[in-house]
């Protein structure tokens, strides 16, 4: 087969050729290297915000896991006999609101998620100054006992500056 093309259509399809060539070739070598290139470098991005979020997790945990192990040291330490109703009932024996005391409610519960017994005492007092229940409060919650006052409830019994009369939970878990 003898084709007679002129020189200006065989530049054309020699042109056409060289740019089919380059083209296929940067589709088939070119183009997907630069592809994986920026497909790694978004990995490796989010790479790094995997591994700076695990650190602060691990960090997290250390926190916890020291915090947890500092209780149960502090949970050691309490008498082996410890009763939170007896213990708010001597506190309150020294503070001086032993008489102001119209009733003491004990209860326990058990922590589903984490075993522990809750030891809780509602209580009810009447007829009680804000300094004497700020006292009381104080000695209660700053004991090594690991004791905190759950809910506090405090209604006025009378005119401005005079006593209240207050409901509490206080609660504290054991082993």
């Amino acid at each position: 087969m003898n084709i007679n093309i002129n020189r200006r259509e065989r530049l054309f399809i020699t042109g056409a050729a060289i740019f089919i060539v380059l083209f296929g070739f940067f589709n088939l070598a070119i183009a997907p290297v630069f592809e994986k290139r920026s497909h790694l470098e978004s990995e490796v991005v989010t790479k790094r915000l995997m591994t700076s979020e695990m650190q602060t997790l691990r960090n997290e945990y250390l926190s916890l896991t020291a915090r947890m192990e500092g209780a149960q040291k502090r949970y050691a330490q309490r008498p082996e006999n410890f009763s939170l109703f007896a213990f708010l009932e001597q506190v309150a024996g020294t503070s001086g609101v032993k008489n102001n005391i119209t009733y003491m409610r004990p209860s326990t519960t058990v922590d589903d998620y984490t075993g522990l017994t809750i030891s809780q005492v509602e209580m009810q007092l009447t007829g009680i100054t804000v300094e004497d229940l700020s006292s009381y409060l104080y000695q209660v919650e700053s004991s090594e006992n690991m004791i905190q006052v759950s809910r506090l409830a405090i209604t006025k019994s009378g005119e401005q500056d005079g006593p209240v009369n207050v409901v509490m939970r206080v609660e504290s878990a054991g082993t």
